[in-house]
């Protein structure tokens, strides 16, 4: 029989490390257009079983964009996976040869789902999520920054970080016109982003979110989702010993806007509100409530967007 043949890529700003298993074969490319097309084409000739990279804050982006639309399988997944995987193997060096050589390994025994990537519509929304969440982390350090600065002398001190907070804050305006914009734009976000919205405590930003980083919704089971979102209860037993289970891991940014949406609909969802309350009266403690909420939540969304039906408070405490 011939070896399936599994490929692991490195990516890096500006070059791209290959491997290949079974045949062994590492070679290195720019991270660039003549580059990803040669990569391509080569790849092509060899057809293989899956291509696995790491997701590296975007330059991974337009190689495996192009891997995929030349019909390739490919699977962008988690660093922080890869690296356990790495040191599960006994392998504790980190080198761009040794991180290329674990990723087709990775991809040969974990065989990690590939998944079409988004368009370059969804693309676009997730830059302006990003953008305006590192703008939110800037705005709340310098209003931190503000309230620490005392006496007279910091008076000019004081000057630059208002001047700069105005800043900020018209940014972020900026920021929420242009992500209205792009959902109001497309006729498909718009429907997705209105039956969103119509369950209380889901507003404009929990739902772009949603759009943006979890395309998934809709398509997956509810165990499926929620660990995507990074709020499954993992298990950590080992023998007889019986561990609290975790939530871990998942996409971070989503998990924090969907963790906002939760505290709201604890207040304003008869759903959610119901089931915090009986958890926090048998004794559950009020963080582990609030990511069961979370969960419930979400696993209701997912079956909203399945089945294409705006928010129903019967259906949707039936259904939880």
């Amino acid at each position: 029989m011939t070896p399936v043949t599994n490929v692991g890529i490195d990516v890096a700003k500006a070059e791209l490390v290959v491997h290949v298993r079974p045949a062994d074969m590492l070679w290195t490319v720019p991270n660039d257009d003549a580059g990803i097309r040669a990569l391509v084409e080569r790849l092509r000739g060899a057809a293989p079983a899956l291509i696995v990279l790491e997701a590296t804050g975007g330059y991974e982006l337009a190689v495996a964009a192009a891997l995929a639309a030349a019909g390739l399988p490919v699977a962008v997944v988690n660093a922080r996976q890869v690296r356990r995987f790495a040191q599960a193997t006994g392998e504790l060096a980190k080198t761009d040869r040794i991180d290329a050589r674990m990723l087709s390994l990775f991809a040969e025994r974990v065989r990690p789902e590939p998944r079409p990537l988004p368009s370059d519509a969804v693309q676009a929304l997730d830059a302006l999520l990003t953008r305006r969440r590192q703008l939110l982390d800037m705005l709340t350090a310098e209003r931190n920054r503000l309230g620490q600065t005392f006496g007279r002398a910091s008076k000019s001190v004081k000057d630059s970080l208002k001047a700069h907070i105005a800043y900020l804050e018209r940014e972020l305006r900026m920021s929420d016109t242009e992500l209205s914009r792009a959902v109001r734009e497309s006729p498909v976000w718009r429907e997705q982003e209105d039956l969103l919205r119509s369950v209380p405590g889901v507003g404009r930003v929990v739902a772009t979110t949603l759009l943006a980083q979890l395309p998934e919704l809709g398509r997956l089971s509810r165990k499926q989702v929620a660990k995507l979102a990074g709020v499954a209860p993992l298990a950590r037993d080992s023998g007889t010993l019986k561990g609290k289970r975790l939530v871990f891991g998942g996409r971070a940014s989503l998990r924090a806007v969907l963790y906002m949406g939760t505290l709201v609909a604890t207040k304003r969802n008869a759903v959610i509100r119901a089931h915090y309350h009986h958890l926090l009266a048998v004794g559950k403690p009020k963080k582990l409530a609030l990511t069961a909420c979370m969960r419930k939540l979400l696993t209701i969304l997912n079956a909203m967007m399945r089945a294409g039906t705006r928010w129903n408070e019967s259906l949707a405490a039936a259904h939880a």
